[in-house]
């Protein structure tokens, strides 16, 4: 006799058991709606359920629980997409052209579609013969697409364990710095994994069978640098603004992290090239009173720190924006200057994590005000008194 079901959010759509009575949610699922889809997975056929979250420490779960009347009282959150972004458009425009020819005047959601099928012409992936476009490519168009991340561009990790190579995973390239690199744990069915070896230029990545009482943690260094400014304005104190940007990520060293006490009992250098992306952002400049004001006081009270403020700032953003958008607090990311480059002020941009950036950026502008006044909330109505993981996050 079956008495219950543990599983991931597999479970949450497309999966009818009859039977169920109750639904434990083990922290907030991300989205109203996927709270609602699990929730539902209960009293399918009976008169009655109950279905509970038990909130994480994680500031998402931590709002939603002291704010009930968002989860019972808003609308789902927005789905954002940007269709026009090159690095999707192009790739779906290939696999239409692979299935039908694009005729002249064809609407395919797009103002930038006849471009794009110039440029696949001149690359020779396209003929045009009597204003129709034909698939000439050897290459199957949908070896090209990653339903996992926006690159296909992967590396392979081998296990070198008995002197015997096997392939064991793959990852996107862009996860290679904070993820496979030499020195790094990693975890593959349970198992412990090292990599010894990691050959950037044919994308492998060696690794052996280990057994420690750690884990590792990349840091990393992020620099951005403002291409275009799209759309801005000026309330709350604050300089508004979005944009295109250019990201330049390198990771620098790891921590060895030991289980259940999190003691950093180790570190090691890390050796890759930068990862460079153009997306677009989403950034806040204080006006120059309120920087005044805050450089004041930083010299006054030793135990003010602008950086850090800037930094907790920053983490709280991100963790309340899927409160707005549907996404997931790493589909964002966030640098904080003290004095930007670009601004001269200090700053906090929000950037889209994907090549090209998917529309988040433009949403979170839009949103502006209830993204800060729900950080406003966060923070104000966690039981700390100098800020924690609840509320600000680690800092």
């Amino acid at each position: 006799e079956i008495k219950g079901v543990v599983s991931t959010n597999a479970l949450e759509l497309g999966i009818d058991i009859g039977q169920l009575d109750a639904c434990f949610m083990a922290g907030y699922p991300g989205t109203i709606s996927s709270t609602w889809q699990q929730a539902g997975r209960a009293g399918r056929r009976s008169n009655s359920s109950i279905a509970i979250l038990v909130a994480s420490s994680n500031p998402l779960d931590q709002f939603v629980i002291n704010h009930p009347d968002y989860f019972f009282g808003e609308s789902p959150e927005s789905a954002v997409i940007d269709p026009d972004n090159l690095s999707i458009l192009v790739s779906h425009i290939k696999c239409a052209s692979f299935e039908l020819p694009f005729e002249e005047g064809e609407n395919f959601g797009t103002k930038k579609l006849r471009d794009v099928l110039e440029h696949l012409e001149k690359e020779g992936v396209l003929h045009c013969v009597e204003k129709k476009w034909y698939w000439m490519s050897e290459v199957y168009p949908t070896e090209e697409i990653s339903l996992r991340s926006a690159s296909v561009d992967n590396f392979v990790i081998i296990d070198t364990t008995d002197q015997q190579e096997q392939v064991i995973g793959e990852m996107d390239k862009a996860s290679v710095p904070t993820l496979i690199y030499e020195g790094a744990i990693y975890l593959h069915e349970g198992e412990q994994y090292a990599i010894h070896k990691l050959d950037y230029q044919n994308q492998k990545a060696y690794a052996e069978k280990v057994k420690v009482n750690y884990y590792t943690d990349a840091q990393d260094e992020t620099n951005i640098k403002v291409l275009d400014v799209f759309e801005k304005g000026e309330e709350l104190n604050m300089e508004h603004a979005y944009g295109e940007v250019a990201i330049t990520t390198v990771s620098t060293c790891y921590k060895k992290i030991k289980f259940y006490t999190h003691e950093n009992i180790g570190f090691g250098e890390i050796s890759l090239p930068p990862e460079e992306m153009r997306t677009t952002a989403y950034w806040l400049a204080l006006t120059n009173d309120i920087s005044e004001l805050l450089e004041d006081q930083e010299s006054e009270n030793t135990s003010f720190n602008l950086s850090s403020g800037l930094l907790a700032l920053s983490n709280v953003l991100i963790n309340v924006v899927p409160l707005y958008i549907m996404c997931d607090p790493q589909d964002v990311r966030a640098v904080s200057e003290v004095r930007s480059p670009f601004t001269s002020k200090p700053t906090i941009y929000i950037y889209d994590n994907y090549p090209g950036g998917v529309g988040f950026s433009e949403k979170m502008f839009e949103l502006r005000r209830p993204l800060l006044q729900a950080a406003q909330e966060l923070i104000l109505g966690c039981g700390c008194e100098k800020g924690c993981p609840s509320c600000v996050g680690p800092i």
